[in-house]
């Protein structure tokens, strides 16, 4: 079907359709004339509306008419000549006809003419712009994006209202022909990383696109490094902050979720709030989210390795405690660790899978089981469990990171109970050197924070006041003129 041109015989081309889109119950077509020139509306309903058809075209064709008595003439004058909004560009080929049909677009064909005439007439039911559900920022705006592409465009647009603002339209090539979106500043954006970009995500092939997150893998240099690929927000306003600092934003039609290209480790521990809040205060709560990132990969590690290889690290009057606490158990401080924490995933995603209805049951017996059940019949520690949910909260301060702070934290407890110190040390070095190993299109991942410069201290991993970050703007292609 593809380079398939479009036949002259109006018929033929109506019967193609048919064939094509025949079963379908929401395919409409509706045969009409023209100025005496035989023509055929299609559209789908539901995604495209007759009633916008009709004030838009259909209205002017009957008060105004139509000075033509040819095929072509007619598809010339509508593209070209009257003041009915149709789209500049005919349709000469069987799959833009189809794609202009499947994107909401009602589709005039011509007797005698082999280009048809497409109208912007779509009307998609979607849900409304609320506020975001997975970013709990305070202030800032309170929009976040939807699952209708255009509609998210307009929102970064609205926002980000300069010329140099791209957005680029493109299809995915998987069998639902998903169109995805590449926004950028193009005097901002390094043209290098932008051609990267383009060229990688064009030679994805794959079956299925519902989210931005797809495309992570295959942006991804080194498919064992665990760090992720790119940064995700539901915000415009987060992402416009992106493109003011040179990087790209992936929309893709059906998500409400955003792809920030490329992303730092950095990034993670950054909120619209601490560019709202005092420089002071934004500094304190940052130290605090590396702080809790901290805790929650290395604490439950930290534990095992202090009670099973170093108790003389631990004071005598806590160590007494412990030891009384973990003599009733009946498994090792790593298996029991290992245990509480993998309970405690199973827990949350239970409460998170499960129907709002019954996921605060699921979170209630989950709690009960383990806080009161396991410890009264000496099965799970008190110190086992108060760490491994102290672990768990950490986590929670840094919820883009949640996947790798799980991770992390199972390697470094098997690490810490099998080796002790030098496993630890082992597994803070294999997690740093994923993270220096990382060079998203040729950028360092952990910048600004390595190596220590002033760019660390300016916003890394604190804020500087605004009457010196509006000096020098952060670019990644270079500092703002």
């Amino acid at each position: 079907m593809r380079g398939c041109k479009l036949s002259a015989q109006l018929q033929r081309n109506i019967k193609f359709l048919k064939s094509i889109f025949g079963q379908s119950s929401d395919f409409y077509t509706k045969p009409m004339c023209l100025s005496g020139i035989d023509c055929c509306v299609a559209l789908f309903t539901g995604i495209s509306s007759p009633e916008k058809l009709s004030v838009m075209a259909l209205d002017s064709f009957c008060r105004d008419g139509v000075p033509v008595r040819s095929g072509p003439a007619l598809a010339e004058y509508l593209l070209k000549e009257s003041c009915i909004a149709a789209e500049s560009n005919p349709i000469t080929e069987i799959d833009q006809l189809v794609e202009m049909l499947c994107n909401g677009m009602a589709v005039l064909l011509i007797e005698g003419s082999e280009s048809a005439v497409a109208f912007s007439t779509q009307d998609m039911p979607q849900r409304s712009v609320s506020t975001p559900a997975g970013e709990g920022d305070i202030r800032g705006p309170q929009e976040a994006f939807t699952e209708l592409l255009r509609n998210n465009v307009s929102l970064i647009r609205r926002q980000f209202r300069t010329s140099t603002l791209v957005a680029e339209i493109h299809t995915a090539h998987t069998r639902a022909g998903t169109e995805y979106c590449i926004c950028y500043d193009k005097t901002r954006a390094p043209a290098e990383t932008v051609q990267a970009v383009k060229k990688k995500l064009d030679s994805i092939r794959i079956p299925l696109l519902l989210d931005s997150s797809y495309f992570a893998s295959f942006l991804k240099q080194d498919k064992l490094n665990l760090f992720p690929a790119g940064a995700y927000t539901e915000r415009p306003a987060t992402a416009c902050a992106r493109l003011c600092e040179g990087k790209i934003v992936i929309l893709v039609s059906g998500s409400p979720n955003a792809m920030v290209v490329p992303s730092f480790f950095a990034e993670h521990f950054e909120s619209l709030d601490d560019y709202a809040s005092g420089a002071v205060f934004s500094g304190m709560i940052r130290l605090l989210r590396y702080l809790a990132f901290a805790l929650s990969v290395f604490g439950p590690g930290l534990y095992v390795m202090a009670v099973s290889f170093a108790p003389e690290v631990i004071p005598v009057q806590l160590l007494a405690k412990l030891a009384q606490a973990e003599r009733t158990t009946p498994l090792p401080p790593m298996l029991e660790m290992l245990a509480v924490t993998l309970l405690l995933e199973i827990v949350r995603e239970a409460g998170l899978r499960s129907p709002k209805s019954i996921s605060h049951t699921v979170s209630l017996v989950g709690a009960l089981i383990i806080g009161e059940t396991a410890v009264s019949a000496g099965i799970v520690s008190i110190p086992i469990l108060t760490m491994a949910a102290a672990a768990t909260v950490a986590t929670l301060a840094v919820p883009s990171l949640y996947e790798q702070s799980i991770l992390f934290r199972f390697f470094v407890i098997l690490l810490a109970g099998l080796f002790g110190i030098p496993g630890i040390a082992c597994g803070a070095v294999v997690i740093l050197a994923m993270a220096c190993g990382s060079e998203p299109f040729g950028f360092d991942y952990l910048y600004p924070l390595m190596p220590p410069g002033r760019a660390t201290w300016q916003d890394g991993f604190v804020r500087s006041i605004w009457s010196q970050l509006a000096k020098k703007g952060e670019v990644i292609g270079g500092d703002e003129a």
